[in-house]
């Protein structure tokens, strides 16, 4: 079992930055995939960022691109979501996942993933 926990969501105006943090609790050991995914009301979860445990490879979705950075504390079990240049449409829950290795979905894909934080509000003010 696993446990994730978010933290640095907040209100921020366009142009800012935040910091996101997810803590890993319980079977750590395991070398999960973690991802970021964002949910704005009235729409599906969409996929944000996602980082691997080899080699670190990492992934965006085009709309963030450029804009957010995520990177992993591995002796913290910690997973950070830098956020830059924010705009409204940024505006979301989001949420940390993990995916157990020796699966075959692709890190974008929330269906892939098997543990999941309680999800952090970001809000972006025009």
């Amino acid at each position: 079992q696993l446990q994730l926990v978010e933290s640095g969501g907040g209100l921020v105006q366009t142009g800012g930055s935040l910091r996101l943090s997810c803590v890993a609790s319980g079977r750590t050991f395991r070398r999960y995939t973690r991802g970021w995914f964002r949910q704005a009301p009235g729409k599906e979860r969409e996929f944000v960022a996602a980082i691997t445990w080899i080699n670190t490879s990492t992934y965006y979705s085009d709309p963030v691109k450029g804009r957010f950075t995520i990177s992993r504390d591995n002796a913290k079990n910690t997973v950070y979501l830098q956020m830059n240049s924010l705009k409204p449409e940024d505006t979301a829950v989001y949420y940390c996942a993990a995916q157990v290795p020796g699966t075959n979905w692709s890190p974008a894909q929330s269906a892939g993933y098997d543990y999941w934080g309680q999800g952090t509000q970001v809000t972006v003010s025009s």
